[in-house]
């Protein structure tokens, strides 16, 4: 089982990711209710899916996203009562990472495959459908993390080429590319941001936002899968070393 929790409180929690391996993918949904984890089901596409992040903004409202076994972008809605998958430009790839700041405002990440190799995929719901949404994408561009502090700011991070940190900012009118300070073979899968002047991002190394550029801060022993933030003295990334699991935490001043 692949993860990705996402929470609006401490008794209502998603985490969804897949069951299987191989060819045999099949889509895993758990939801907390305050006392244990338990599965809910999930619609599942022909030929089976899996999913690899999950965005909420209330109990009534959720996303996850993914791809299906056949290989197309795949994103599902929690409406209150039960997942449906929603229709979505879903060309041939994956989605793999969501944010949301409201209802109507809603960012899905990853890639699509061409004859030419992957670019990245960006996707918006505005409320009443999904519509791709251009982005800078130099060869090889993938999209592993989204993170939206507003419908006007959202950043999100992946890499490029044979290993090259990618960052790419929204600024309410289009997706620009912002200047990363990782060294080459390095690659970002997680970013979270608490205000337009404070942002994390994390991979083989750990970037910082200062409202201006983003700065070096750390190159973890091992790689980080995600990160957390709640304010500018609070944060978490978690990942791994080697075989063992890897947790960060941010107390204002240094990453312990």
């Amino acid at each position: 089982m692949r993860w990705q929790p996402g929470a609006t409180s401490a008794r209502s929690a998603w985490a969804v990711g897949f069951t299987g391996t191989g060819e045999a993918f099949k889509a895993l949904i758990l939801r907390w209710n305050g006392r244990a984890w338990k599965r809910v089901p999930s619609p599942e596409p022909a030929g089976g899916g899996q999913l690899n992040g999950v965005a909420v903004t209330s109990a009534r409202n959720a996303w996850a996203v993914g791809q299906t076994g056949s290989g197309k972008a795949l994103i599902l809605r929690w409406n209150g009562k039960v997942w449906k998958q929603v229709s979505s430009p879903s060309p041939a790839g994956s989605f793999l990472g969501v944010a949301a700041t409201s209802a109507g405002s809603v960012w899905a990440v990853g890639y699509s495959i061409t004859s030419s190799g992957s670019k990245t995929l960006i996707e918006r719901w505005d409320g009443t459908s999904w519509k791709r949404i251009p982005a800078p994408s130099p060869a090889g561009g993938i999209l592993t993390g989204v993170a939206a502090t507003s419908a006007r700011s959202a950043w999100a991070v992946g890499e490029y080429g044979s290993g090259k940190a990618l960052i790419l900012r929204w600024n309410g009118t289009v997706w620009k590319r912002v200047p990363s300070p990782a060294p080459a073979d390095s690659l970002l899968n997680g970013v979270a941001a608490t205000s337009a002047r404070g942002a994390w991002a994390v991979g083989t190394v750990i970037e910082r936002w200062n409202g201006k550029v983003w700065k070096l801060v750390r190159t973890p022993a091992g790689e980080l899968r995600g990160v957390a933030a709640t304010s500018a003295q609070n944060a978490w990334a978690a990942g791994y070393t080697g075989s063992k699991t890897l947790i960060l935490r941010w107390n204002g001043r240094t990453w312990k």
